[in-house]
């Protein structure tokens, strides 16, 4: 072996290590959006989970459907956990033979066609229709509970997740107030749809969760229509119910989806103007009767 081969041998390696590093880099980019890039976060303090508008939209959905339901807070936690080892919170159209969408289900097993599977709020319902005939699941470690519903051929790897889909369901069924918040785009923000908005207010939480129709920009919801089936219903700390900031934080982790403007519950609001604010607390958001939601105009 020449003298110039094995010289050249460790600057290849280099220059792989260096390759793969890049890779791995723009992939968590991608996948997590960049350091300044629009993003959400939730909990508090060291223990938070850091993820992209798309995942918070579809993580909001996971969590409403389930408490639609009348599922506890476990259920939407090994759902979320679920979808994000299957799909990391992305409504995929592509996967392992013909899986499909935010939990890789197959239209050849049964779960639906490609169109249903591709709706978050179909899909999610499936999951919860087969977690339910899980005897015992709310007390059965994750893995298991994730798995009898899945049947994947790496159980163990939903795990990981379990500390990110906690955090991420107590805050979306309410139970952690003002713990969930995104940041938006600099700039104009573009424009919601009011009737869009409630549209997807009632796919999410029933029929009955927005009364009225109309084409307002600012939505004001009745918290005692909104199901918070994942517990009961009462104080929250800091103020307001259970249910009303599991509305309310639906709408913050939708609002880059829907083009939301504001959002306002017991005394805190979100806006997108101000979104690296947070909930910010003010005299004129609206009271613990109601969540107002503001849809971004022209």
């Amino acid at each position: 072996m020449s003298e110039s081969t094995r010289s050249r041998r460790p600057r290849i390696a280099v220059a792989l290590a260096v390759l793969l590093a890049l890779v791995g880099y723009v992939v968590v980019q991608y996948v997590t959006g960049g350091k300044d890039a629009p993003h959400c976060v939730v909990g508090s303090g060291s223990n938070t989970y850091r993820f992209t508008p798309e995942q918070a939209s579809n993580a909001a959905t996971i969590s409403a459907v389930g408490t639609s339901r009348g599922m506890p807070e476990r259920a939407v936690t090994i759902a979320l956990a679920t979808a994000l080892q299957e799909s990391a919170l992305r409504n995929i159209g592509y996967g392992d033979r013909d899986s499909l969408g935010l939990f890789q289900q197959r239209p050849s097993q049964g779960w639906g066609t490609e169109k249903q599977i591709l709706d978050p709020v179909f899909s999610a319902g499936k999951f919860y229709d087969h977690l339910a005939e899980v005897p015992g699941y709310s007390r059965l470690p994750l893995t298991v509970a994730a798995q009898r519903v899945q049947r994947s051929g790496f159980p163990q790897a939903y795990a990981k997740h379990e500390p990110d889909a906690a955090l991420l369901a107590a805050a979306l069924t309410g139970r952690t107030p003002a713990s969930l918040t995104c940041t938006t785009e600099r700039g104009p923000v573009r424009a919601g749809d009011p009737a869009r908005v409630r549209a997807e207010l009632r796919r999410a939480f029933g029929a009955d969760a927005l009364p009225g129709g109309g084409r307002a920009p600012e939505i004001a919801v009745p918290v005692r229509t909104v199901a918070a089936g994942a517990g009961p219903e009462g104080a929250a700390p800091g103020g307001g119910s259970r249910g009303g900031w599991e509305l309310a934080q639906w709408a913050v982790a939708r609002a880059d989806a829907l083009g939301l403007a504001e959002v306002s519950y017991a005394g805190r609001v979100w806006s997108a103007a101000e979104s690296q604010d947070g909930w910010r607390t003010v005299e004129d958001a609206a009271g613990a009767d109601e969540v107002r939601i503001r849809v971004t105009g022209e």
